[in-house]
């Protein structure tokens, strides 16, 4: 265990020192000569040679135990094999190509009594085309599937609906507040989100600290990382009149490598964050404590940067920057020290929006990316440039993308959300709170 903590404890380290690096290049101008070149052989999975890196497994359990005996059938390019748990209910097979597999459990092998959760999924995927492992759960529990009402779906979905906007809105904001402030799209917020998640996995999992304190320090940590940032690239950029177009490019790009040091140094495998919470019924809602309380300081955390924003000067004179930038520069406000104080409270925020969905949904290095296209919609449906636009837009999103799963299949639901932009923008091209504005 000591050494597991060691070796987790040393890849934080190192990313940290790897992106430390990355942006002191950028500040010094050296660009890649400052950039080390012994890291290219170092590899932090499977070091055993005598076992191959492609790795596909799980866990099967039942009301939290393993379950010994379940049959796995494992299909692929050229692969097919069955792999049968142990008496901890885990298993795994070694496969030969980097691929997508197909694993189908076979529910003969299943206890009396017991059933899969969702009887409909019997098969499902491993991708170890991208990472060297790739976990397959089958959830199991009773096998008389519960038939609810469409009031109590409705219910559920409303609830998860307003979760889901929530978290989306805390992390909306800081590309609102970006945008208004420097008029840039900001491709890499998404990996901030994803930072922030692996953060509070780093605290709260490796270094075993105190839920509240790993939270703290993820904030501080992201709030560095915007700081950085805008300080190594930015600012730069924006003193040699970049214009936004390349930015935007430029953005796309750090989104890439942001996304793939997380990959190196935290691996591809699932982070699991949550731990173990107080289940909670309210009606026909099944949910825990740890959503409760993210729900809480999201509206928290909403309110106060409300508040920032009406009643601070930095807050008004932040709102200043986003209306006019040359007007607020003319009045005697200091535009860069505005962004630079954006940009740190973008990254405060992105970072606590990823340890929140972190505790509901896991964490990995991909857990930005997955809801970038989300958050966009969020921002210009709400009307850009504007914070309490982004959360109202947040909170439609939500409630769409949860509504949408009663009549569309549950792939398409993202999709819907989209829909919902493009048909809002025909009609109100600003935005639901944005404002017209005069081209020409």
């Amino acid at each position: 265990m000591n050494q597991l903590v060691a070796s987790r404890v040393t890849r934080v380290g190192l990313l940290f020192a790897a992106v430390a690096v990355f942006f002191s290049a950028l500040i010094s101008g050296t660009g890649a000569s400052a950039a080390p070149t012994s890291h290219t052989n170092i590899s932090f999975h499977n070091t055993d040679p005598s076992v191959s890196q492609l790795i596909v497994g799980g866990t099967v359990k039942n009301d939290g135990k393993g379950v010994a005996g379940i049959k796995l059938h494992v299909t692929g390019q050229g692969f097919d094999d069955i792999a049968t748990t142990d008496e901890n209910g885990k298993w795994q097979l070694v496969v030969p190509t980097k691929q997508k597999y197909k694993v189908e459990i076979d529910l003969t092998s299943l206890p009396k009594g017991v059933g899969l959760r969702d009887p409909n999924v019997t098969v499902r995927e491993a991708d170890v085309s991208v990472t060297d492992t790739a976990a397959v759960l089958f959830p199991l529990g009773k096998s008389t599937r519960v038939i609810q009402s469409f009031g109590d779906q409705l219910t559920i979905r409303l609830f998860a609906g307003l979760n889901l906007g929530l978290l989306l809105a805390v992390a909306a904001i800081g590309i609102s507040l970006i945008f208004g402030t420097t008029g840039l799209n900001n491709f890499a917020h998404g990996e901030m989100v994803s930072f922030g998640a692996l953060m509070g996995y780093t605290f709260a999992v490796i270094f075993n600290l105190p839920l509240v304190v790993a939270g703290l320090l993820t904030i501080l940590a992201s709030a560095i990382f915007g700081y950085f940032q805008d300080a190594a690239l930015w600012k730069p950029l924006r003193k040699r009149r970049v214009g936004l177009n390349q930015m935007m490019i430029v953005s796309i790009g750090l989104s890439i490598v942001i996304r793939y040091l997380l990959l190196i140094f935290f691996g591809g495998e699932t982070k699991v964050l949550s731990g173990t919470f107080e289940a909670v019924k309210l009606g026909p809602i099944d949910t825990t404590m740890s959503t409760i309380w993210s729900m809480g300081l999201a509206v928290f955390t909403l309110a106060g940067v409300a508040l920032f924003l009406t009643r601070t000067r930095i807050g008004k004179a932040t709102r200043a920057v986003s209306d006019n930038s040359a007007l607020a520069a003319a009045s005697g406000i200091d535009v860069e020290r505005i962004i630079r104080i954006v940009w740190v409270v973008a990254g405060g925020l992105t970072g606590l929006s990823g340890l929140l969905y972190g505790l509901q949904f896991q964490a990995s290095w991909l857990t930005g990316s997955q809801i970038l296209l989300l958050l966009f919609a969020a921002v210009t449906l709400g009307g850009l440039g504007t914070a309490l636009g982004a959360t109202v837009g947040a909170l439609i999103i939500g409630f769409v993308v949860e509504l949408s799963s009663l009549i569309l299949p549950v792939d398409l639901k993202y999709a819907a959300a989209l829909v919902i932009l493009i048909l809002v923008l025909l009609v109100r091209p600003q935005g639901v709170l944005g404002k017209k504005q005069r081209i020409g």
